[in-house]
């Protein structure tokens, strides 16, 4: 049975059963979804991983907030589950023996994944899928195994990326009140949040992408880019060639390795005269303005438009896109995202070509010509790189890939025209991979600038910062510094 078959049955059983059709917008598409991803309508069936992870500061938080609630909940029907992103259950909390048998022979349970496209329309999938707070009730349950239950679900961010992490889901009987279920399980993924920033070590929130609904990329840079090895050539030529074709085009890769900027040479090297758009994702709450406020210009001619991080919208904000661009057509139509695996499926159907960019650090031979590049835009004139400061760039690992080294280059740029080892951030000396807390980000900056100087040895900062030889040797290896071409 395809999809548009199995919905049409969907709608039957519900009418047939005395449940009421649902008419939000959000539900219809989910609704959708689940019969084009083929859920069974009477049977729920998750995948069974067996195994979660319950190591993560998310999970950590979450448990501890969940207990607190579960506490003042004690004696009633509700059951209170941990999920991540991809609707896998990490966890469950219930009081009700009775509750907790049902939901067994439903398989809301940890290790099983509930997403929309294992279970269908359901509130935690729902509220992944969306990244919005959703609830689901009795029958608007896409399978009818699940008319028994109303769940409401709030997606958890990651505080500091913005990335979405899991969510937070209450499970109750279909006919108990559900007027403060929403609530509390906002309330519950906000308290998450907030224990999650607090033990980040005060780690500031990412703001949400509202103001900017999309920005116009020169038809000129300001300046000419430096030329860059042939592993950025090779996906800057693979656009260029999508572009001249009219073929669709996502860019992939790392955050911040430069996809916007490849796909801005490649228009301008195709199409120098038109103008480029690059949307940013909303905020979810903001998405129905968004899709409003710039759509319009897709009809226009000379105008070309990037989608940027598409992974991260909403669900039903990519099916209307992708409704849209098919009706305007697709002219120099382009995506950009971290995952290709993640692009969602109406806007993957209008991609002819996949390219990758790679992540800087196997592009050893473009961070000194980026480093400069940068420098020279920040300071307004040319700026030089000691050796000492050219080989710290050259050897780190740049894990934020071409925008932390701009973010770095620009902090050294402004304050100096000739750029020294002791100038440079003290993460460029480290190889740490995990996030310092402050006293220990503060003791690794110390270290590393008695180490940057002139002439200076472990033994000599050692004695600067009033430690022994031992400990500071220790310290080195603990946080990963190495200075290029000092013992």
């Amino acid at each position: 049975m395809d999809g548009e078959a199995q919905l049409a049955e969907r709608e039957l059983i519900a009418r047939q059963r005395g449940g009421v059709v649902p008419v939000s917008s959000r539900l219809t598409a989910s609704w959708r979804r689940s019969a084009d991803y083929g859920v069974p309508l009477d049977a729920v069936n998750p995948v069974f991983t067996g195994q979660v992870d319950d190591g993560s500061l998310f999970f950590e938080c979450g448990q501890e907030v969940l207990t607190g609630l579960h506490d003042t909940l004690a004696g009633e029907p509700v059951s209170l589950m941990l999920t991540d992103s991809t609707g896998l259950v990490l966890s469950r909390m219930c009081n009700d023996t009775t509750l907790l048998r049902a939901l067994d022979r439903v398989y809301l349970a940890p290790g099983f994944a509930f997403s929309e496209r294992e279970a269908g329309t359901n509130g935690l999938g729902l509220a992944l899928a969306d990244r919005s707070p959703s609830l689901v009730r009795a029958d608007e349950h896409y399978c009818t195994g699940l008319w028994g239950y109303t769940c409401a679900a709030v997606p958890v961010a990651d505080p500091a990326t913005g990335a979405l992490l899991g969510s937070v889901n209450l499970t109750t009987w279909s006919r108990q009140a559900d007027a403060l279920l929403l609530a509390l399980a906002r309330t519950a993924a906000g308290h998450t949040t907030a224990l999650m920033q607090a033990r980040s070590r005060g780690a500031r929130s990412r703001p949400a992408p509202r103001g900017e609904v999309f920005r116009v990329a020169p038809a000129e840079p300001d300046e000419a880019p430096p030329a860059l090895s042939a592993a950025w050539r090779g996906p800057l030529d693979a656009v260029a060639d999508a572009f001249d074709a009219g073929r669709g085009v996502a860019v992939v890769g790392e955050p911040g390795v430069g996809k916007a900027a490849l796909l801005a040479a490649a228009h301008r090297r195709v199409r120098p005269h038109d103008r480029l758009l690059t949307a940013r994702p909303p905020a979810p709450d903001d998405a129905e303005s968004w899709l409003a406020l710039w759509t319009p210009e897709l009809g226009k001619e000379r105008t070309s438009v990037v989608v940027g991080r598409v992974d991260t919208l909403p669900s039903w904000v990519a099916a209307e896109l992708g409704a849209i661009f098919e009706q305007v057509g697709r002219r120099a139509f382009a995506l950009t995202a971290e995952d290709p695996a993640a692009i969602p499926d109406p806007l993957l159907r209008l991609v002819d070509e996949v390219v990758e960019v790679p992540a800087l650090r196997y592009r050893t031979d473009d961070v000194l010509p980026l480093a400069r590049w940068f420098a020279r835009r920040a300071r307004g004139r040319e700026v030089r790189f000691t050796p000492d400061a050219a080989r710290a760039l050259s050897t780190y690992h740049w894990p934020g890939n071409a925008a932390q080294l701009q973010r770095v280059v620009r902090d050294a740029a402004t304050r100096v025209d000739v750029v020294d080892g002791r100038h440079l951030a003290p993460e460029v000396f480290t190889g740490a991979t995990r996030r310092l807390t402050r006293i220990e980000t503060i003791e690794r900056d110390e270290i590393v600038r008695c180490l940057v100087e002139p002439g200076a040895t472990a033994a000599r900062a050692a004695a600067e910062l009033g430690m022994s030889r031992a400990t500071i040797y220790r310290k080195i290896a603990q946080y990963g510094i190495r200075i290029p071409g000092r013992g």
